[in-house]
């Protein structure tokens, strides 16, 4: 195997259970499992969620292992998320790391699971997409929980410049397809509606926040009192406008963070620009932020779909910067549901 850096990669942050192997920055594997369990609820159930980790845990990285076609042995180091995330998840993930490292006595890494999103765009993988971004990069980190601006001052040295006060992107969608009466998780279908509807049919309350803060539970008020209004009037409402009511609700969306983002281009003068996170596979947002790019002159950068929704390749390619700069973590440490960069 000569001089080769090969990490295992552990991502159990939420629902899904997933493993990969990276070495020297490639990913050889990128195996997960997906929890549909919790659709019948209309969101995630921590506790069965834990509990079909403990199931998924082993295959999965078993899976990995085997799809990389390299030995345990080969493994230098075990990188897992610490956090943020639903408690039990984050527990089952990182009680398998320690576990993994302590037997086979190689370093444990823990990573942060925002700044794993955002690293994503480092990945290398064939075949080869465009190039990788230089520093400094600026990216917006949009996934269900989290809505933020961050700059990239190295692969471990990052910067917080706004982030939501209350809602994160994510939620909005989720919380705004549960009114139209959509199925969980409510995203991915709101864009697929979103593609046949008029975007320009409706309005709804835009945010007023200072600086390059994020806002969105008053849009998703204002959408909520709108559809119950129109319902009154007309209860067949949802049913025949909802392809515009998608298209509505995401142009709102893509516009609150599309001009934050110019306004963060321009302030700090960074054209290398990336968007991350389960939110950053939005066909509204990706088409606004390519337009956007040829508009002021971005070099910008978009990871595949595989690697912008949680997987474990993210969680790998973090590890890897890190034991590059040696920063492993002890077997003590505890995972964390709130953890901050």
């Amino acid at each position: 195997m000569g001089n080769k850096v090969t990490i295992l990669g552990i991502e159990s942050s939420c629902d899904d259970t997933a493993a990969a192997i990276v070495q020297d920055g490639w990913v050889l594997s990128n195996i997960m499992a997906s929890q549909e369990v919790h659709k019948k609820y209309g969101g995630v159930v921590p506790e069965l969620a834990s509990r079909a980790h403990q199931q998924n845990i082993i295959p999965v990285v078993d899976y990995a292992i085997r799809e990389a076609g390299i030995h345990h042995d080969a493994i230098n180091a075990v990188a897992f998320t610490r956090g943020p995330g639903l408690m039990g998840s984050l527990l089952v993930g990182t009680s398998f790391a320690k576990g993994f490292a302590l037997a086979r006595q190689i370093p444990l890494i823990e990573v942060h699971h925002l700044q794993a999103h955002i690293l994503a765009h480092f990945i290398k993988a064939d075949p080869p997409g465009h190039g990788l971004p230089e520093f400094p990069f600026l990216c917006l980190l949009v996934s269900g929980g989290h809505t933020q601006l961050v700059i990239m001052e190295d692969y471990l040295v990052m910067r917080i410049i706004g982030q939501t006060i209350d809602d994160a992107a994510g939620e909005a969608f989720d919380k705004c397809a549960k009114v139209l009466g959509l199925a969980y998780p409510g995203g991915p279908i709101i864009d697929r509606l979103a593609q046949k509807g008029n975007p320009d049919a409706f309005t709804f309350a835009k945010p007023r926040v200072p600086d390059l803060d994020y806002s969105f539970s008053g849009l998703k008020t204002s959408f909520l009192y709108f559809v119950r209004d129109a319902l009154k009037q007309h209860p067949g409402f949802i049913d025949q406008y909802k392809n515009d009511l998608a298209a509505s609700l995401q142009k709102a969306i893509v516009d609150i963070l599309l001009d934050k983002l110019k306004q963060a281009a321009r302030l700090t003068g960074i054209t290398q620009i990336g968007i991350a996170g389960g939110v950053s596979a939005n066909s509204g947002l990706r088409g606004a932020v390519q337009e956007e790019a040829r508009n002021q002159g971005w070099n910008l950068f978009i990871p595949p779909f595989r690697y912008t929704t949680d997987n474990a390749a993210m969680i790998a390619i973090t590890g890897y910067y890190k034991y590059l700069n040696k920063q492993f973590t002890q077997q003590a440490v505890p995972p964390e549901a709130r953890l901050r960069y």
